[in-house]
């Protein structure tokens, strides 16, 4: 097995006792069989459960970090993000909903079509009509706002390389735009089906009266930014 790490799957988790070994477990099954070297990187924000006890648990190639407190999500991602060291980076929820089996698919997309991210699309959601119906309602209008058409922003399932997403403006929340943030970096992206699970376990941190005020809020952040950002590159420079 090469020494170069190819893919590093970054978890968030947040009082995830009950998934957290289960979800350890597929992603070595879906994993074990690949010609490449793999990690995970599991990031504790906050747990105040057996989360963090279950994370040093886990043998290699599975590592972890801690936050000094919980900070949310979009810290989680960006903590272990550079905690990484794989040329590409994988990202699943800690509440087991996503299925590991689609990053080795979604690797192999994003190598093969030449592109830096590759999203997941929920085809099945397995949530409340509810749930469903705000989620399809607040990812048109970020794509309406945005300008972009990522059919499924909010899908944790997905690929990208790491220089693309350390690349990107951090702010609480971020992880609620990070395809549209990664193409506005003007990096390119691929969309495909994955699968999608009832919850584990644990219960959800997000609903729709505690989410939505700040979504609004970073809404217009981001368009605000996509405005105003300018991509360059470095021409030439010469000297000493």
């Amino acid at each position: 097995m090469p020494d170069e790490i190819l893919i590093s799957i970054v978890i968030p988790v947040k009082n995830e006792e009950e998934t957290l070994p289960a979800l350890a477990r597929e992603i070595d099954a879906a994993f074990a069989g690949q010609s490449y070297a793999w990690e995970v990187v599991w990031v504790d924000d906050g747990s105040t459960d057996r989360s963090r006890e279950l994370m040093k648990a886990q043998p290699k190639p599975h590592r972890w970090i801690g936050l000094d407190q919980n900070h949310g999500q979009s810290a989680a991602f960006a903590a272990g993000f550079r905690a990484a060291r794989g040329t590409w980076v994988g990202t699943l929820d800690g509440d087991g909903q996503n299925d590991p089996v689609d990053l080795p698919r979604q690797l192999a997309r994003g190598i093969e079509k030449g592109v830096d991210m590759v999203n997941g699309i929920r085809a099945k959601r397995q949530d409340s009509w509810f749930r469903k119906l705000s989620s399809k309602i607040g990812n048109g209008i970020r794509n309406a706002m945005t300008g972009n058409t990522v059919k499924d922003v909010g899908c944790s399932t997905r690929v990208v390389k790491r220089t693309a997403v350390l690349d990107l403006p951090f702010f609480h929340g971020m992880h609620r735009f990070l395809p549209t943030l990664v193409q506005m970096k003007g990096y390119t992206i691929d969309e495909i089906p994955v699968n999608h699970r009832p919850r584990a376990g644990g219960a959800s941190k997000y609903g729709l009266w505690n989410r939505a005020p700040s979504a609004a809020r970073d809404l217009f952040g981001v368009r605000w930014l996509k405005l105003r950002n300018r991509n360059f590159r470095i021409a030439d420079q010469g000297g000493a």
